[in-house]
């Protein structure tokens, strides 16, 4: 059998995840058919995550002018159980920032991911030039006020723990979105696990209210439960595929 080609591939590199404990009202009503909230040590989180695209290429043609990008998302973790005891556990995004608007129609478009174009840029701290970085920071313009999201790392990448909050946080290979019709696609990303660090000083700053909705603001005003950095790697994201209809889970 031909294996499944990616729909799309980059490296995802410098991630900066800030995690935040949120209340299940919140996010029950945002749960995609089909799967169910995941918990680590008996909470419920949301991620306030910053990375880099580089070299991005959809069916592995290169875009001209749109190969090198940021994304700030907020996601939080779903977890599908499927026969045989299998377990997928998952990411879903509550909003999506990039700089790119032709980035943002194609993921509306193949995925009905809640993307929003904004104007975006970074900054990694490496002093010794090519080696681990000391301090990331991604920023983003909405309404002309600008947010920040920011952390220095208290050491250099290492593997991951497991079991640990940061094997839970980074390593999910499987995506899930609501459609308009009330079903759910699935899809799958595929990449290897990550070397990770812990963060000090972790920021999230700006109008975050007019980002994420008022409901979010009081909780991601407050200081984040826990932070921390991965590395990145190259990644494969595939085409999704309808696993609930409109009308109930298939």
């Amino acid at each position: 059998m031909k294996a499944e080609q990616p729909f799309l591939t980059a490296q995802w590199r410098d991630l900066l995840l800030l995690n935040y404990e949120v209340p299940e009202a919140l996010l029950r009503p945002l749960v995609p058919a089909g799967t169910e909230l995941d918990r680590v040590e008996g909470r419920l989180l949301a991620s306030v995550v910053g990375f880099r695209f580089i070299d991005t290429r959809i069916r592995g043609w290169p875009i001209p002018f749109h190969r090198h990008f940021e994304e700030v998302n907020l996601r939080f973790y779903v977890v599908r159980h499927r026969p045989a005891g299998e377990i997928r556990r998952a990411v879903v995004f509550v909003r999506e920032l990039v700089p790119k608007i032709a980035v943002a129609w194609l993921a509306r478009l193949v995925y009905n991911e809640p993307y929003r174009r904004v104007p975006m840029a970074h900054h990694v701290t490496r002093p010794s030039g090519a080696g681990p970085p000391t301090r990331v920071q991604y920023t983003w313009t909405l309404a002309r006020q600008t947010c920040r999201l920011a952390g220095a790392l208290t050491s250099a990448p290492a593997a991951l723990a497991r079991p640990s909050e940061a094997e839970f946080i980074t390593e999910h290979y499987w995506g899930y979105t609501r459609q308009r019709d009330g079903g759910t696609i699935e899809y799958r990303v595929a990449h290897p696990p990550w070397m990770v660090a812990s963060i000090e000083t972790p920021e999230l700053s700006g109008d975050v209210g007019a980002v994420y909705g008022p409901a979010w603001r009081p909780l991601l005003e407050r200081p984040p439960y826990s932070a921390c950095y991965a590395t990145g790697s190259e990644v494969a994201v595939f085409a999704g595929h309808r696993i609930a209809s409109g009308l109930g889970t298939a």
